[in-house]
């Protein structure tokens, strides 16, 4: 296996473009060798909470997202969503009866549940990147 793989797709801001991002990375993994399982559910999760994070707290100011799935010397798995707004996502409060605001939440507790972190990086073009780093977990040797 090559010391890195990469696949990136970016996607127009738009809700149905989630489910795009979450199918994508989903295939990419399978490709890659990762078992369908809780890990992938996991990834799935994550992708989708950042992707709906960039479709909705943008605010109009980036009309595409890009998601990048990395496999960093067969140890490391990374997921960015990039989107051109430049502000930094927050935990935003969320009343018992609201559909939203655990995103961020949700993200972080996955992504230490599995043994990650998550960094935010600044984009040349004044946007940012979050990125979801997280031990690679491959098929077992038969």
């Amino acid at each position: 296996m090559a010391d890195l793989q990469e696949s990136t797709i970016t996607l127009p801001s738009a809700p149905a473009s989630v489910t795009a991002a979450r199918r994508y990375v989903t295939t990419v993994l399978a490709e890659w060798g990762m078992p369908q399982g809780d890990a992938v559910d996991a990834i799935r999760l994550i992708v989708s909470e950042l992707a709906t994070n960039a479709v909705q707290h943008t605010r109009g100011q980036s009309p595409t997202f890009t998601v990048e799935v990395r496999l960093e010397e067969a140890e490391r798995l990374r997921v960015g969503v990039t989107d051109s707004h430049p502000r930094r996502p927050k935990r935003l409060p969320a009343a018992v009866q609201q559909d939203n605001g655990r995103g961020l939440v949700i993200i972080r507790t996955l992504t230490a549940e599995s043994g990650g972190d998550l960094t935010i990086t600044p984009t040349p073009d004044g946007g940012k990147t979050v990125w979801v780093t997280l031990p690679w977990l491959p098929v077992p040797a038969p």
